[in-house]
Order: C-alpha cells, then structure tokens, then sequence
C-alpha cells in the first residue's frame, strides 16, 4: 500500500486576482433564479426543441453516448432524461476494492482532514462542521479523517454510486448558495462546497462509517436519491433532516444512491486519518465510476481502512 498521502494541490492556471474576477459574475448573477428556470427547462417535455437542445449539449461537450444504454438521442423525452441516463450494465465494471470511486469525474482534491478542515484549492479550507450543516457529532467523526472531492462535468455520467455496501443512517438538505464548482471557482472562492447547497447522506458499512455530499451548483436544479426521490425542491431554507432508526436500507457496493439533475460536485468523509488512497490517483486526475479508490491499510497487528 502506499504511504499515507499529503494533500496535493492542482497546479493553478492563473493568478489569484484574475482567478476572482472570473467569478465576479457569480456573486451579482440571481443564481436561485437561474437555477429555477433551468430546472423548468430541463422538465420541458417539448419534442423536436428537448432532442435539439440535446443534440447540441451532446455535441458541444463530446458526451459519449456509445456507453449508453439508451443512444439514440431522440428516444428522451426531456433534457433530465438525457443527462441522468443510465449507461450499459458492461460500461463500469468493479474493482476489487475495498472502496471504489462513485462517480465519473475529475479528482478536484484528496487527502487528510487536519484538525476539521479540508483542503480545497491553494489558500483555501472549510470546515468539517461547516460542510455537515453545523452538526457538531457528525463533525467530529471525521475530523482527523480523510476526504476526497470529486467534479463532475456537464459531460459526465451523473449518477452516484456506493463507494462499499451500506446502511443508511441520516440524510440532511442543508440549504446555500449556488456558485458553480469548477475548478476555477474552487480556487476563488472561500469555502466554496460548504457555501453550496447540498444534501448529505451518513452511511455504515463494514470499515465504519462514512458520508457521502452531494453539493449543489448554479443551474443543478435538483438531487435525488434512490430511496426518497427528489431532496430539492422544495427549498424552505432551513436544515432539514431525516433520521432511519427503524428502516433497513442498505445498498450494495456499485448501486446507484443517487443522482444530480445537472451537474456538480460529491465530496466523501471517512473517518481513517490514514486512508490508502489508489497509487494512480492525482488531483485534476480523470476517474470512472467503479475504478479502485482506496483500500485498507493492514498490517499483522491490525486491520483498518
């Protein structure tokens, strides 16, 4: 296994002023807005305009729709349709890992959580409290642990998918803003993915236990997962929080837990201080569902995510 891995930081494309010029626009844009009517537009069931706009989403972003299990555009009914589509049963075979990556994507950040903050970008952390809606018990499971943040862009596949089998424990829709999560928002704005809107899910599994955020992003018009549907809207703007004492949902390794209706960012907690991340993995780094993330770090004494 490797050595317990440091954060690396992705190699900044520009300076820090004209990083937060780019996004200047995000601050004054009505984002909320936005974000209602592209969820509107996304719904619209309109025929020859829905497989048009499709067609040239598909086109301008290179989407791949060889692995689909459904090609031909013209068979969705709405841009939704399209973007949360499944692919084929053969498109994402599974490591042999203890924990597999959950989502198609580029590797934003990864490493150890020191003292409760996570690194974003160079010059940039949040909180583990502030990520998890202010729950201090939950915050503090994971506040020597591990993390990993994933991005997922428009060209992507965006179903989420279980890193190792789990039971659910709670899911919170934490309410926020709605900045983009590129990559170039990630290194300008201040504690980005703990600003967003997000819905977290808090699972056990057998290494123990671990969360999985689903963060929200300017024109993602809502997140679903499998067991409750669709978390937002509504959008009271408050905490809200469901609680599985009595319910039995577990989901195995590789099923799908959730989805984004629109693109954006996943971040996972672990608990682990030491977690043995894959040797291949490196920020800006492009990974498939179902590749290997991490594995246990055993030794003759002990055996330990």
């Amino acid at each position: 296994m490797s050595s317990p891995l440091s954060v690396k930081p992705v190699p900044a494309l520009s300076s820090p002023v004209s990083g937060r010029l780019a996004v200047l626009p995000q601050y004054l844009l009505p984002k909320q807005a936005l974000t209602r009517l592209a969820g509107w537009v996304a719904r619209g069931q309109w025929g020859a305009l829905t497989t048009g706009l499709i067609r040239r989403f598909a086109a301008h972003y290179g989407v791949d729709m060889n692995e689909a299990a459904e090609s031909d555009l013209q068979r969705y009914a709405s841009f939704n349709d399209f973007f949360t589509r499944a692919l084929r049963p053969d498109a994402r075979p599974l490591a042999q890992a203890d924990l597999i990556a959950p989502v198609d994507g580029a590797i934003s950040q990864f490493g150890h959580i020191e003292a409760g903050q996570i690194f974003q970008a160079k010059g940039h952390h949040y909180s583990t409290l502030a990520l998890l809606g202010n729950d201090d018990g939950m915050a503090a499971r994971y506040a020597q642990g591990s993390f990993a943040t994933l991005y997922l862009s428009p060209r992507d596949y965006h179903r989420i998918h279980m890193p190792c089998a789990g039971r659910l424990l709670r899911m919170v829709h934490v309410p926020g803003a709605l900045f983009s999560v590129n990559p170039v928002t990630a290194r300008a704005v201040p504690g980005l993915f703990a600003r967003n809107e997000r819905v977290v899910c808090e699972f056990e599994s057998a290494h123990g236990t671990f969360v999985l955020v689903l963060v929200g992003a300017t024109i993602v018009g809502s997140m679903a997962t499998v067991w409750h549907g669709v978390v937002n809207p509504p959008r009271p703007g408050v905490v809200r929080e469901w609680h599985y004492p009595d319910q039995c949902i577990e989901l195995a390794q590789g099923q799908e837990m959730g989805r984004f209706l629109l693109g954006s960012t996943v971040v996972l907690l672990f608990p682990q201080p030491d977690l043995a991340f894959a040797p291949d993995w490196t920020p800006g780094g492009v990974i498939r569902m179902g590749q290997a993330m991490a594995g246990e770090r055993r030794s003759t004494a002990t055996s330990a995510l």
